[in-house]
C-alpha cells in the first residue's frame, strides 16, 4: 500500500461525500404530497452526514499530505420518490464498498503508523453512517433483512 494510493482512495471517498450532499439536498426539493414532510427533513439530515463526512475526508487527506478534491462524483436525477429512495440507496451501497476498499488496502500493508488507526477509526466511523443511511432506505422502500 502506497501512501499515493490510499490518497487517491480517499479523494474518490471525498469526491462521492461531495455528490451526496448535493444529491440529497436536490431530492429534498422534489419530494412532495401527503407525509412529504418526514421525508424530506430526513433527507437533509443525511445530507448533513455527508458533509460532516466530507469534512472528514479532508481531514484525512491533510494528515497524509494530499490535496483534498474539489470534484464531484457522478449525481443521479429522480422523478418521484420511489426513484429518489433507490437512486440513494445504490449511492450508499456504492460508497459502503467503496469506503470497505479503503480500509482492505489499510490492512494490507501499515506504513502510516500511528495514522493507520487514525485512518481506520475514522473511515469504520463513517461507514457505520453509511450503513445506517442503507437500513432506513431500505425500510422507507419496504426490503428488509440487508447485507449491507
Amino acid at each position: 500500500m502506497s501512501k499515493e494510493t490510499i490518497l487517491k482512495m480517499l479523494n474518490h471517498a471525498l469526491e462521492l461525500e461531495h455528490a451526496a450532499f448535493i444529491q440529497y439536498l436536490s431530492h429534498a426539493e422534489i419530494i412532495d404530497g401527503e407525509n412529504a414532510e418526514p421525508i424530506i427533513a430526513r433527507l437533509k439530515e443525511i445530507a448533513e452526514d455527508e458533509k460532516k463526512h466530507q469534512e472528514q475526508f479532508r481531514k484525512l487527506i491533510g494528515i497524509l499530505g494530499g490535496i483534498p478534491s474539489m470534484s464531484i462524483a457522478e449525481t443521479h436525477s429522480a422523478k418521484n420518490l420511489k426513484e429518489i429512495l433507490e437512486q440513494n440507496l445504490k449511492d450508499e451501497k456504492l460508497a459502503v464498498d467503496t469506503y470497505r476498499k479503503i480500509l482492505e488496502e489499510l490492512k494490507k500493508e501499515k506504513t502510516q503508523g500511528y495514522y493507520d488507526y487514525i485512518l481506520e477509526h475514522e473511515i469504520r466511523h463513517i461507514l457505520m453512517d453509511e450503513q445506517e443511511h442503507i437500513t432506513e432506505l431500505e425500510l422507507l422502500l419496504g426490503i428488509s433483512g440487508s447485507s449491507y
